[in-house]
Protein backbone atom coordinates (compact mmCIF):
# COMPACT_ATOMS: atom_id res chain seq x y z
CA UNK A 1 0.00 0.00 0.00
CA UNK A 2 1.43 3.32 -1.06
CA UNK A 3 0.34 6.57 0.54
CA UNK A 4 0.96 9.88 -1.21
CA UNK A 5 0.74 13.33 0.33
CA UNK A 6 -1.04 16.05 -1.53
CA UNK A 7 -1.21 19.68 -0.32
CA UNK A 8 -4.21 21.86 -1.19
CA UNK A 9 -3.88 24.40 -3.97
CA UNK A 10 -3.56 27.95 -2.63
CA UNK A 11 -6.52 30.16 -3.53
CA UNK A 12 -7.39 33.78 -3.02
CA UNK A 13 -9.80 34.38 -0.18
CA UNK A 14 -13.43 35.19 -0.95
CA UNK A 15 -15.21 38.36 0.04
CA UNK A 16 -15.66 38.92 3.75
CA UNK A 17 -19.11 38.33 5.22
CA UNK A 18 -20.72 40.28 8.06
CA UNK A 19 -19.39 39.00 11.38
CA UNK A 20 -21.66 36.81 13.53
CA UNK A 21 -22.85 38.12 16.91
CA UNK A 22 -20.14 38.34 19.56
CA UNK A 23 -20.57 36.09 22.56
CA UNK A 24 -20.48 39.11 24.89
CA UNK A 25 -23.25 40.78 22.86
CA UNK A 26 -25.66 37.95 23.69
CA UNK A 27 -27.74 37.89 26.83
CA UNK A 28 -27.29 35.07 29.34
CA UNK A 29 -30.54 33.45 28.22
CA UNK A 30 -29.50 33.62 24.57
CA UNK A 31 -26.24 31.85 25.40
CA UNK A 32 -28.11 29.20 27.42
CA UNK A 33 -30.61 28.70 24.60
CA UNK A 34 -27.87 28.22 22.02
CA UNK A 35 -26.03 25.74 24.24
CA UNK A 36 -29.20 23.85 25.18
CA UNK A 37 -28.83 21.21 22.39
CA UNK A 38 -25.27 20.48 23.56
CA UNK A 39 -26.46 20.06 27.15
CA UNK A 40 -29.29 17.79 25.97
CA UNK A 41 -26.83 15.57 24.08
CA UNK A 42 -24.59 15.25 27.16
CA UNK A 43 -27.58 14.35 29.35
CA UNK A 44 -28.74 11.78 26.78
CA UNK A 45 -25.24 10.25 26.71
CA UNK A 46 -25.30 10.02 30.51
CA UNK A 47 -28.67 8.22 30.40
CA UNK A 48 -27.38 5.79 27.77
CA UNK A 49 -24.38 4.97 29.96
CA UNK A 50 -26.62 4.19 32.94
CA UNK A 51 -29.29 2.49 30.81
CA UNK A 52 -31.86 3.72 33.31
CA UNK A 53 -34.12 6.76 33.45
CA UNK A 54 -35.32 8.18 36.73
CA UNK A 55 -35.31 11.51 38.54
CA UNK A 56 -31.89 10.94 40.13
CA UNK A 57 -30.22 9.94 36.85
CA UNK A 58 -31.67 12.87 34.92
CA UNK A 59 -30.78 15.32 37.70
CA UNK A 60 -27.19 14.13 37.96
CA UNK A 61 -26.91 14.17 34.17
CA UNK A 62 -28.02 17.80 34.01
CA UNK A 63 -25.63 18.79 36.80
CA UNK A 64 -22.69 17.00 35.18
CA UNK A 65 -23.49 18.50 31.75
CA UNK A 66 -23.44 22.00 33.24
CA UNK A 67 -20.20 21.29 35.13
CA UNK A 68 -18.50 19.85 32.04
CA UNK A 69 -19.45 22.78 29.80
CA UNK A 70 -18.61 25.42 32.42
CA UNK A 71 -15.46 24.20 34.17
CA UNK A 72 -13.40 22.00 31.83
CA UNK A 73 -10.88 23.74 29.57
CA UNK A 74 -12.29 23.27 26.09
CA UNK A 75 -12.59 25.54 23.04
CA UNK A 76 -15.81 27.50 23.56
CA UNK A 77 -18.69 26.08 21.52
CA UNK A 78 -21.59 28.41 20.88
CA UNK A 79 -24.20 26.87 18.62
CA UNK A 80 -25.57 29.06 15.84
CA UNK A 81 -29.14 28.91 17.08
CA UNK A 82 -30.20 28.15 13.49
CA UNK A 83 -31.43 24.90 11.95
CA UNK A 84 -32.80 24.44 8.45
CA UNK A 85 -35.07 21.34 8.51
CA UNK A 86 -34.93 20.81 4.74
CA UNK A 87 -31.14 21.11 4.63
CA UNK A 88 -30.85 18.86 7.68
CA UNK A 89 -33.04 16.22 6.02
CA UNK A 90 -31.02 16.50 2.81
CA UNK A 91 -27.79 16.12 4.80
CA UNK A 92 -29.10 12.94 6.44
CA UNK A 93 -30.27 11.38 3.17
CA UNK A 94 -27.02 12.18 1.34
CA UNK A 95 -24.99 10.70 4.20
CA UNK A 96 -27.05 7.48 4.11
CA UNK A 97 -26.59 7.30 0.35
CA UNK A 98 -22.82 7.88 0.62
CA UNK A 99 -22.46 5.22 3.32
CA UNK A 100 -24.44 2.68 1.27
CA UNK A 101 -22.58 3.29 -1.99
CA UNK A 102 -19.15 3.41 -0.33
CA UNK A 103 -19.84 0.18 1.58
CA UNK A 104 -20.69 -1.63 -1.65
CA UNK A 105 -17.61 -0.22 -3.41
CA UNK A 106 -15.22 -1.18 -0.59
CA UNK A 107 -16.75 -4.67 -0.32
CA UNK A 108 -16.43 -5.15 -4.10
CA UNK A 109 -12.77 -4.09 -4.05
CA UNK A 110 -12.07 -6.46 -1.17
CA UNK A 111 -13.12 -9.51 -3.23
CA UNK A 112 -11.91 -8.31 -6.63
CA UNK A 113 -9.19 -10.66 -7.90
CA UNK A 114 -5.83 -9.02 -8.51
CA UNK A 115 -6.83 -5.66 -7.07
CA UNK A 116 -3.80 -3.66 -5.96
CA UNK A 117 -4.87 -0.82 -3.64
CA UNK A 118 -3.34 2.60 -4.06
CA UNK A 119 -4.38 5.07 -1.40
CA UNK A 120 -3.41 8.64 -0.47
CA UNK A 121 -3.18 11.06 2.42
CA UNK A 122 -4.69 14.33 1.17
CA UNK A 123 -5.00 17.75 2.79
CA UNK A 124 -8.31 19.52 2.22
CA UNK A 125 -8.71 23.25 2.84
CA UNK A 126 -12.12 23.75 4.47
CA UNK A 127 -14.40 26.65 3.64
CA UNK A 128 -14.84 27.98 7.18
CA UNK A 129 -12.93 28.09 10.47
CA UNK A 130 -15.78 27.00 12.73
CA UNK A 131 -14.68 24.39 15.27
CA UNK A 132 -18.17 22.90 15.32
CA UNK A 133 -18.44 22.65 11.53
CA UNK A 134 -14.92 21.22 11.31
CA UNK A 135 -15.72 18.54 13.90
CA UNK A 136 -19.01 17.57 12.27
CA UNK A 137 -17.39 17.46 8.84
CA UNK A 138 -14.61 15.21 10.12
CA UNK A 139 -17.17 12.90 11.76
CA UNK A 140 -19.34 12.77 8.64
CA UNK A 141 -16.34 11.97 6.42
CA UNK A 142 -15.03 9.26 8.75
CA UNK A 143 -18.43 7.55 8.90
CA UNK A 144 -18.29 6.87 5.15
CA UNK A 145 -16.24 3.69 4.43
CA UNK A 146 -13.03 4.34 2.52
CA UNK A 147 -12.17 7.71 4.07
CA UNK A 148 -10.70 8.33 7.52
CA UNK A 149 -9.66 11.69 8.95
CA UNK A 150 -6.19 11.24 10.41
CA UNK A 151 -5.41 14.79 11.55
CA UNK A 152 -6.89 18.27 11.79
CA UNK A 153 -5.00 21.55 11.54
CA UNK A 154 -7.39 23.75 13.51
CA UNK A 155 -5.49 26.98 12.95
CA UNK A 156 -5.37 26.70 9.15
CA UNK A 157 -8.68 24.88 8.70
CA UNK A 158 -7.15 21.77 7.12
CA UNK A 159 -8.41 18.20 7.23
CA UNK A 160 -5.91 15.44 6.52
CA UNK A 161 -7.65 12.25 5.48
CA UNK A 162 -6.74 8.82 4.20
CA UNK A 163 -8.64 8.22 0.96
CA UNK A 164 -9.19 4.74 -0.46
CA UNK A 165 -8.54 3.84 -4.11
CA UNK A 166 -6.98 7.11 -5.24
CA UNK A 167 -5.13 5.97 -8.33
CA UNK A 168 -5.31 9.18 -10.36
CA UNK A 169 -5.53 12.95 -10.09
CA UNK A 170 -9.26 12.67 -10.82
CA UNK A 171 -9.70 10.40 -7.78
CA UNK A 172 -7.94 12.96 -5.60
CA UNK A 173 -10.14 15.77 -6.93
CA UNK A 174 -13.24 13.65 -6.30
CA UNK A 175 -12.24 12.95 -2.69
CA UNK A 176 -11.56 16.65 -2.06
CA UNK A 177 -14.85 17.67 -3.64
CA UNK A 178 -16.72 15.17 -1.46
CA UNK A 179 -15.29 16.72 1.72
CA UNK A 180 -16.14 20.27 0.64
CA UNK A 181 -19.66 19.28 -0.44
CA UNK A 182 -20.24 17.66 2.95
CA UNK A 183 -19.04 20.80 4.73
CA UNK A 184 -21.34 22.94 2.57
CA UNK A 185 -24.37 20.82 3.49
CA UNK A 186 -23.49 21.02 7.20
CA UNK A 187 -23.10 24.81 7.08
CA UNK A 188 -26.38 25.24 5.19
CA UNK A 189 -28.14 23.01 7.73
CA UNK A 190 -26.83 24.32 11.07
CA UNK A 191 -24.33 27.10 10.40
CA UNK A 192 -24.92 30.75 11.19
CA UNK A 193 -26.76 32.90 8.67
CA UNK A 194 -23.47 34.64 7.86
CA UNK A 195 -21.74 31.32 7.22
CA UNK A 196 -24.59 30.04 5.05
CA UNK A 197 -24.71 33.26 3.02
CA UNK A 198 -20.93 33.25 2.50
CA UNK A 199 -20.94 29.58 1.43
CA UNK A 200 -23.76 30.21 -1.06
CA UNK A 201 -21.87 33.20 -2.47
CA UNK A 202 -18.66 31.16 -2.77
CA UNK A 203 -20.60 28.42 -4.55
CA UNK A 204 -22.15 30.94 -6.98
CA UNK A 205 -18.73 32.40 -7.75
CA UNK A 206 -17.28 28.94 -8.33
CA UNK A 207 -20.06 27.98 -10.73
CA UNK A 208 -19.93 31.30 -12.59
CA UNK A 209 -16.18 30.87 -13.11
CA UNK A 210 -16.55 27.23 -14.12
CA UNK A 211 -14.25 25.95 -11.37
CA UNK A 212 -14.67 22.43 -9.92
CA UNK A 213 -15.89 21.80 -6.37
CA UNK A 214 -12.34 21.01 -5.21
CA UNK A 215 -11.28 24.60 -6.02
CA UNK A 216 -13.87 26.30 -3.84
CA UNK A 217 -12.24 29.27 -2.15
CA UNK A 218 -12.29 29.56 1.65
CA UNK A 219 -14.59 32.24 2.99
CA UNK A 220 -13.43 34.88 5.44
CA UNK A 221 -15.77 34.70 8.43
CA UNK A 222 -14.64 35.33 12.04
CA UNK A 223 -16.75 32.38 13.17
CA UNK A 224 -14.63 31.25 16.10
CA UNK A 225 -16.03 32.53 19.32
CA UNK A 226 -12.67 33.68 20.62
CA UNK A 227 -11.97 35.61 17.37
CA UNK A 228 -15.40 37.22 17.11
Amino acid sequence: MTDAAREPVAADRGAAAPPPPRREDLTRWQVVWRQLPLLAVLVALWLFLWDHVDVLTVTTGVILAIVVTRTLYLPPVLLSGRFNPWRGLLLGFVMMYDVTVASIQVAARAVQPGWQPMNAIIAVQLLTRSDLVTTLTAEAITVVPGTVVVDIDRERGLLYLHAFATRSEADLEKATAHVLATEERIVLAIGTREQAAAVREARRQRKSQGRPQSETQPVEIPDREEDA
